[in-house]
Formats: structure tokens, C-alpha cells, sequence
């Protein structure tokens, strides 16, 4: 046996260690029972692997992003391998690790019931103890075909090799690089018990997944296409302790509590009916109110920030979206085209940006009019796949604060700088507080225009994001296809991740509509082009706001800001005077003059989530005063008439919570 030179990477330390040939990277972690897997020169491997000379090894912990991801996988399999236990005629789809979990496709004769489940996930837990070994094995694609003979699925992923795309989870099965099979093998014999296509890695063995739990199942087309067959769909998750997965549980459940299509339905803010079409929400007067004030609000601060408001149509012959790239770039997300004046192609709108250029081309334009900054709440349609529709915040119609600023190029940072300031602020003014910015730069495969723009587009991108001093986190071919772009990731109160703005770059639409103004020397030139979007969708920004206040909005976008609730029938004319008084200060109050008793008319409120209950009775009525009671149940008495109006709206004005 010779000597091995390895270098163990710990963080920042590196360990130069010499073993003997067959030393594998469990070998070297041996003791280390957080250790699951191996990064050897950048790539993940099992810790079966074994070390080569000038290897670079590097331990993987379970709790990592890697080795959640590897936990989670596994876990996947052995769902699998239960499956087929109990369906044996169950044929493999994909099973990859997902965001705090996984999923595996089935194609079954009929779709899973709740009770199915709780037998998988029994037969699960009996795999786990088993303590199963994961072992990989090389084999030819000929080797692959006839081993896997009976999964027609798999049989199809075997000629993807080398193409097989991270968008539908196939690269989880099949690489450019070597086929590969890994068996479930018995701990004692060393039997095989199942086996799967995968490219790995893998835990070491099935005993050292500490908790998971199935959560539901869906149909899905396999590998994400409508043409393909429908799979039935297990979602499971898988967590490095019990207590992790009960946190996570925990989280669920509060995250269900705070819904935005339940609290739309029990606030009754808004509905999307069947007969309209999924993905198209209508909103209710109480929600109609919240919109209108996030409107309000937001057109008076682009007013003050030197923003010019335009409107422009829903429809729009194809040939523009031609001009603008979209037919070329975006058409599958497009609503398909209506054939009208004899034959000519009508396109509803999937972005405001074509038409904004319209605008500015519409008469000849000089330096001293930039930046010019166009702004629309504008509706747009895009035709997102039905499985991927979600409430207000993935919908197929909605309506975009979208404007559009056309600058210098000696403007550009600059202006790039104020709007990031004031997109910013205008989320604090919101209630979200917990900001990082992602910087997506060009997709080489969907993008338009040189590199030499594109790189000078991404660092101005990325010199302004500095400047605020906020954590910036790249997305390697995130942007569009015009220019790179910044986004606004915020946190709500539960702490779920949520995008929000974007700013976006471009040097491409101003050449391709060719829009020009004039300089100070009388020369013709491009202007620059920002897409920004503040809310991305008031729609989006509204289920985003209605889930982080859990429908418990501040006083000033609560749709019924104080409710009157009279302790008996005498007390309701004089909370009707306190309601109309403070209507006149610009406040929604109601009366609850229901034959309700008190507790009741309380209660109803605490559900409607009513910032304010102005109680009265006899002894208020006496002093011209009223009582307020919180959404937390405590209660101020014997506020004077006029005081407590003043209060209201001050906490109003403030936009401050109570």
C-alpha cells in the first residue's frame, strides 16, 4: 500500500494529512457524526469516496445547505423504496431536494389517499431502522437500459444524459459525465433491497436520517410539461433532529394561520371566482379600501419624488412586442394572440415597458427633460402555468407599479442611487424593515446586447447595491433578457423570504426602439432605460402585506379603522356622532348597531382584526367621553369625545401599529 497526500479544508484551515491508498473520506472524518458527505476539488461526493493523492477533502455537515440537500434526497429514496413496497406497480419518476424538502413523482393507477400516506410514511420509518446502506455503482448506459428495464421514466432520463435540465429536478438522475446506480443494500447481508438512477450523493446509510414527514400529494406533469404524462406527486421534509422538524411544523402552521386566500375569504377582501378564471382576483370593498390607500400613498410619494404619471391600453399589436424582444424572449409567457382588422395579431400586455417607449418617442426630446421618469399602475397579463398559480401572489393578471426612467449615461448612477433610496423607504413606510439585495446578472443563453454593455450595466448595478450598505447575494443569470437587475429581498414578521422590487438596467430597449434626445452640443443620443417596479405587483405586495400583519393591518390600511360598539341600545345614536365626527377628519369608522349583545359584537370585531373598539355606555355618554379596546383585549377608559378621535388619527397619520 503507498502513501496518499490529502488536504483536509476545515473553514479557513487546511490539514495536510498522509494516509494509505483505500483510505476513504469517512476514514477521514471518522468521529465526526455531523459529517454526511464530502466536497473533494468542489464536487460533492459520498464518504465512501476514496481519497486520491492531492486531493482537496472537505467535510459536509448534515445542517449545511449541501448536506440538507443530500439529507433530504435520501430521504427521498427511501419514500421511494416504500412506495414500491407497497405499490409494486408504481413506476419512478424524479425525486429531488427541494426548498426544506423533497418530492418524488409516481405514475400510479389512481392517486394517493391520506391513509396511503400514513402507511408510506410507516414503511419509512421501518427502512430508516433498518439502517440501509447507500452504495453507488457505475454503469454503462447499455447496463442502465436493461437493469432498468420495467421504469419507463427512467429509461427516457438515460437518453437525456448530458442534457438534462435543474429546472424540472432530471440533473438530480442523469449528468454530462458517467451513469450511476445507487442500491439500498441490506446492513447485515449486504443484499440489495432497491435500487435508483441517481447521480448522488448520498447519506451513508438510512439510519442516519434523523426526522422527516410526508406532507401531501399533488398531480404533476412529468418533467413539468403539459404535453407529458400527469404523475401523482408525494412533497415530504426531512430535517437534521426531531425538534428542527418541529420547529419547522410549528412554522407551517403559523404560516397557514396567515394565508393570504384565507384571510382574504374571512376578512372578506377578495375572491378569485371560478367563472372569471384562475389566477384573476377580484377585490371586495374592504380590500377595494386597503388597495386604494396603498395606491394613494403611492402616488403622492412619486409625485414628490419628480415622477410623471401616464396610463396606457391592455391590448397591443404583436408587431410591438416584436421591437421590444418579447415575442422572441417571453412569448411562452404571453396570453396568446387574438386575430383582429384582418388578421393582425392583438397581444394583451405581459409589461408597460414597450409602451412607456412609445411615450417617450412620441415628440423629440432634449437633455434638460432627464431623467424623465414615467410612471404607470399599469395591468399586465402573463400566461403563468396553472400549477404554479397561487392566490394574489403568483396571478395571470395583476397590476404593476411600474415606472420606467430615462437618464444620461452621466446620470445613471445617480439616479440609480435616489431610486433604490426611495424604493427603501417606501417599504419601511410599508412595515418591512429586514432588507437584502440580490444582484441578477445576463443568462447567456435569453439576453440581448454586448457583453461590453452588459458588463458595464452590472457593475453600476452592483456599486450602487454597495452603497446602502445591505447584504448583496448574486443570482448568476437571473436577469432578463434586456439588462441586469437589482432586487429587494425583505423578510416578514415570520420570517419567510419575500421579493420585492426590482431595478433593472438597460442599454438594450432604447437601441431597439431607437430613442433618441438631443445633447447639448445639438447631437442626437441613446438614452438609458431603469425598469422599476416597487411593489413588483400591488397585488403581490398586498397578499405580502396582508400574511406579514396576519390581516391585522395598521390603523392607517385597516379598511375599518374604528368600530363603535354600544354597550346598549340608548348608546348607539351618540357613537353614531363620534363615527360621523370622525369620518370628517378623514377616518373610516362604523357603528355595530346589530341586536348582537356587547361580547358578541367584540368578538366579531377581534376576528375583522379592527385596529380600534370605541366602547360607550351610560357613564361615557355623561362625561362625553368613550372607551377604547385593542386587538390585544386591553382597554383605555374615559377617553374624552374629541381626544380620542385626535388619537385615532394621529396613530393614522403616524401609520404606526396598535
Amino acid at each position: 500500500m503507498s502513501d496518499v497526500r490529502v488536504i483536509i479544508q476545515r473553514d479557513s484551515e487546511r490539514e495536510e494529512r498522509v494516509v494509505t491508498t483505500g483510505t476513504t473520506a469517512a476514514d477521514l472524518f471518522a468521529g465526526e457524526r455531523s459529517i454526511i458527505a464530502a466536497r473533494v476539488g468542489g464536487e460533492l461526493k459520498d464518504l465512501a469516496h476514496e481519497v486520491e493523492d492531492g486531493e482537496t477533502v472537505e467535510g459536509v455537515e448534515i445542517s449545511s445547505e449541501d448536506g440538507l440537500n443530500i439529507l433530504r434526497h435520501s430521504t427521498a429514496h427511501v419514500m421511494a423504496q416504500a412506495v414500491q413496497e407497497i405499490f409494486p406497480e408504481a413506476k419512478l419518476g424524479i425525486g429531488p431536494p427541494v426548498k426544506d424538502g423533497f418530492y418524488y413523482d409516481f405514475d400510479v393507477e389512481k392517486p394517493f389517499t391520506p391513509e396511503d400516506l400514513k402507511a408510506i410514511e410507516k414503511k419509512m420509518q421501518e427502512i430508516q431502522k433498518r439502517g440501509q446502506r447507500f452504495s453507488r455503482r457505475v454503469v454503462t448506459d447499455e447496463a442502465a437500459r436493461e437493469e432498468l428495464a420495467a421504469e419507463p421514466y427512467k429509461l427516457e432520463l438515460i437518453g437525456l444524459k448530458g442534457s438534462a435540465s435543474s429546472d424540472d429536478g432530471a440533473d438530480v438522475e442523469v449528468g454530462a459525465g458517467e451513469l450511476t446506480i445507487y442500491d439500498n443494500l441490506d446492513a447485515k447481508t449486504g443484499e440489495l433491497c432497491w435500487k435508483d438512477l441517481c447521480r448522488g450523493p448520498h447519506l451513508p446509510s438510512t439510519r442516519l436520517i434523523p426526522a422527516f414527514k410526508l406532507m401531501r400529494n399533488a398531480a404533476a406533469y412529468w418533467r413539468g410539461s403539459e404535453k407529458n404524462p400527469m404523475l401523482q406527486r408525494i412533497y415530504g421534509t426531512a430535517w437534521p433532529s426531531k425538534d428542527e422538524l418541529k420547529g419547522y411544523l410549528d412554522f407551517l402552521a403559523e404560516a397557514e394561520k396567515r394565508d393570504h386566500r384565507k384571510l382574504g375569504t374571512e376578512l372578506d377582501l377578495f375572491s378569485i371566482p371560478e367563472q372569471i378564471g384562475s389566477g384573476l382576483a377580484v377585490f371586495h370593498p374592504k380590500g377595494g379600501i386597503v388597495r386604494r390607500v396603498m395606491e394613494d400613498y403611492s402616488r403622492r410619494r412619486h409625485e414628490e419624488e419628480g415622477y410623471e404619471f401616464v396610463y396606457t391600453p391592455h391590448a397591443t399589436k404583436g408587431k410591438l412586442f416584436e421591437t421590444s424582444g418579447h415575442l422572441d424572449w417571453y412569448a411562452e409567457g404571453m396570453y396568446p394572440p387574438m386575430q383582429l382588422d384582418e388578421g393582425v395579431d392583438y397581444y394583451l400586455k405581459p409589461m408597460n415597458c414597450p409602451m412607456h417607449n412609445l411615450i417617450f418617442d412620441a415628440r423629440g426630446r432634449s437633455y434638460r427633460e432627464l431623467p424623465l421618469r414615467l410612471f404607470e399602475f399599469g395591468t399586465v397579463y402573463r400566461y403563468e402555468k396553472s400549477g404554479v398559480v397561487h392566490g394574489l401572489t403568483r396571478a395571470r393578471g395583476f397590476t404593476q407599479d411600474d415606472a420606467h426612467i430615462y437618464c444620461t449615461r452621466e446620470q445613471m448612477s445617480e439616479e440609480l442611487d435616489k431610486t433604490l433610496t426611495f424604493v427603501l423607504g417606501l417599504l419601511r413606510d410599508y412595515g418591512l424593515t429586514d432588507f437584502y439585495l440580490e444582484l441578477s446578472t445576463k443568462d447567456p443563453e435569453k439576453s440581448v446586447g454586448s457583453d461590453e454593455v452588459w458588463e458595464e450595466a452590472t457593475e453600476t448595478l452592483r456599486q450602487v447595491a454597495e452603497k446602502q450598505g445591505l447584504p448583496l447575494v448574486p443570482d448568476p443569470g437571473g436577469a432578463a433578457f434586456y439588462g441586469p437587475k437589482i432586487s429587494v429581498q425583505a423578510k416578514d414578521a415570520i420570517g419567510r423570504t419575500w421579493q420585492m422590487s426590482t431595478i433593472q438596467l438597460d442599454f438594450n430597449l432604447p437601441e431597439r426602439f431607437n430613442l433618441e434626445y438631443t445633447g447639448p452640443d445639438g447631437s442626437k443620443q441613446r438614452p438609458v432605460m431603469i425598469h422599476r417596479a416597487l411593489f413588483g405587483s400591488i397585488e403581490r405586495f398586498f397578499a405580502v402585506l396582508l400574511e406579514h400583519y396576519a390581516g391585522a393591518f395598521p390603523a392607517w390600511l385597516a379598511p375599518v379603522q374604528a368600530l363603535g360598539i354600544p354597550i346598549g341600545d340608548a348608546h348607539v345614536e351618540y357613537l353614531e356622532k363620534f363615527a360621523a365626527a370622525a369620518r370628517k377628519k378623514g377616518l373610516r369608522v362604523e357603528v355595530d348597531s346589530s341586536s348582537d349583545r356587547m361580547q358578541k359584537k367584540i368578538r366579531n370585531a377581534q376576528k375583522q382584526k379592527v385596529p380600534f373598539m370605541v366602547i360607550a355606555g351610560d357613564e361615557d355618554m355623561s362625561n362625553g367621553s368613550v372607551s377604547f379596546r385593542y386587538r390585544d383585549g386591553s382597554q383605555e377608559n374615559g377617553i374624552p369625545f374629541d381626544a380620542a378621535i385626535a388619537k385615532i388619527a394621529q396613530i393614522v397619520q403616524d401609520r404606526a401599529q396598535v
